[in-house]
């Protein structure tokens, strides 16, 4: 420790050193001068200085690992999210298209079941079809579904020739009805077709035996049976005469005619 001593008055402080080291606690005007640092105080402020740069590493490191996990997490969750997403629209996509499958097979159910109710079996005794597009009559023969041959006739042709082709087993037409009737005409000289109803694709319709067709048709189909089909020869005078009108044939005719209602 050090004593301060009274010094005269012209002169400075006195210094006194005593024997032992500068200690703390010093009152004011003591120097302490000239002492070397205490032993080992440089090793443990490097030490001191290192354990805080330790520390301040490890808080560092610990803070980029939270950090590090904490982004790892929102990129799982982000991730999970979108799987979640896609398996949700493929859920979906895939529900519409059962859906849609299902509308399909129940319409097309519903429509086969319309066609199956519209439709009669072939047990039925709906007509068939026929020729140029007619429906031929029940129990009527699948003859009348094939266009006739019709040939030239041979000879003078003086009178109205009714030949039966094929036999009919419906009613008999009457005078005043509606028949339906398939046709072919051709000139009675040398076969060649003037008119045809299967060129036309359609049956003709026309009340018989009331003056609405050539006199040859009104004589020769009155009496015939429904789903008969039969050759008229028809001489000039029974068919457009003599002076026939504009576009109509002259001379005598033979026609081929399916009879295919009469109502």
């Amino acid at each position: 420790m050090f004593v301060t001593l009274p010094a005269p008055a012209d002169s400075g402080p006195v210094i006194a050193r005593a024997p032992d080291a500068c200690t703390p606690g010093i009152r004011a005007g003591t120097v302490c001068v000239g002492l070397p640092p205490a032993p080992g105080a440089g090793h443990h402020l490097e030490q001191g200085v290192d354990a805080v740069s330790e520390r301040t590493q490890n808080r560092s490191q610990k803070s980029e690992r939270r950090l590090a996990a904490q982004l790892a997490a929102q990129k799982a969750a982000e991730a999970k999210r979108r799987r979640q997403a896609w398996a949700g629209g493929l859920a979906g996509v895939a529900v519409v298209a059962v859906l849609i499958t299902v509308f399909v097979l129940v319409g097309r159910g519903g429509d086969e079941a319309d066609q199956a109710a519209g439709t009669p079996s072939a047990s039925a005794s709906a007509p068939a079809a026929g020729g140029a597009g007619a429906p031929l009559p029940a129990g009527a023969d699948p003859a009348l579904n094939t266009r006739p041959v019709v040939e030239a006739g041979k000879g003078d042709l003086k009178k109205l020739v009714v030949t039966p082709l094929i036999k009919g087993t419906g009613p008999e037409v009457k005078t005043g009805q509606t028949i339906t009737t398939n046709y072919v005409g051709v000139f009675y000289a040398d076969g060649k077709e003037f008119d045809s109803s299967w060129k036309r694709g359609e049956p003709a319709s026309f009340p018989i035996g009331v003056g609405q067709v050539i006199p040859g048709w009104d004589q020769g189909l009155v009496g015939v049976t429904v789903g008969s089909r039969v050759q008229l020869d028809i001489p000039t005078e029974l068919a457009y005469g003599a002076n026939p009108p504009a576009g109509a044939p002259t001379g005598p005719l033979r026609f081929v005619v399916d009879v295919l209602a009469a109502q």
